[in-house]
């Protein structure tokens, strides 16, 4: 299966096992590793969530699966992916049990924001974490708009998503990304998993509860989040979405229109 899951007592590890794709996810897979966080989120005491290999946690959404639902280059199709990518993490957000993400490299796109809903990162030293939406012609949701405004701030999250660059470990270190450093990033985040297994459960959910209240507190009125998800709608409807994925397929500069 492409989410390899299992129990180890309180904790349940979930590892994207699709290295051929640098474990790029598509809405089967989220909504896969959701069934596991169902159906066992409430039996646990913390989570793990990783990727196979050394090259990337995960490197985004399948781009050729989501072209394809898009409708390829054409206009008409749905986005079976952002809908089941959103739920996949509010139930990280919502979890009582602290999320841990182990990023064995790579962490782009959705698999930055998938890393950024988790709890605690532990991160290997060549891991980079980046969110090229604007070569692709991609909005992000409001909810994870904050998410990484939380994290890293306004400053950080504007360099982020306004030029698309990457950082590397030092750098995310330095704005929040980064809390643990380890070679091996899944065995460090499953042992760091276990230690927070055996503390008081109701002092941990409680706490993540008050840190989720208080991060709520922050976010955005009604009338700004439908703004936010008109503004999502007009680029997914947009020539722009497509020229990005089609030049991202072909392996060429995209020549945006703004249209």
């Amino acid at each position: 299966m492409p989410i390899q899951w299992e129990r180890q007592g309180d904790v349940g590890v979930g590892v994207i096992d699709r290295p051929e794709r640098r474990n790029a996810l598509n809405a089967e897979l989220c909504e896969e590793l959701l069934e596991h966080l169902d159906a066992d989120g409430g039996e646990l005491r913390a989570v793990v969530i990783g990727g196979t290999g050394e090259k990337a946690f995960c490197a985004g959404a399948d781009l050729g699966r989501r072209a394809a639902d898009t409708g390829g280059l054409e206009h008409g199709g749905a986005d079976s992916f952002r809908p089941a990518f959103e739920a996949l993490l509010d139930a990280i957000v919502d979890l009582d049990a602290p999320v841990v993400a182990a990023i064995n490299g790579a962490a782009l796109g959705a698999g930055m924001q998938l890393a950024v809903a988790c709890d605690v990162r532990v991160v290997a030293p060549h891991a980079v974490f980046g969110i090229p939406a604007a070569r692709l012609g991609v909005l992000l949701s409001s909810a994870n708009v904050v998410r990484l405004v939380d994290v890293v701030g306004q400053a950080v999250a504007r360099d982020v998503l306004l030029t698309s660059r990457s950082l590397e470990i030092d750098e995310a270190e330095r704005v929040g990304l980064v809390q643990r450093r380890a070679d091996d990033p899944l065995e460090a985040a499953r042992t760091l998993a276990q230690e927070i297994a055996v503390l008081a459960p109701l002092s941990i959910s409680g706490h993540k509860r008050a840190l989720n209240l208080i991060a709520s507190a922050r976010a955005l009125p009604v009338t700004s989040r439908q703004k936010l998800s008109g503004l999502e709608s007009q680029a997914f409807a947009s020539g722009d979405l497509q020229e990005g994925l089609a030049a991202f397929s072909e392996k060429r500069p995209p020549q945006f229109r703004g249209e």
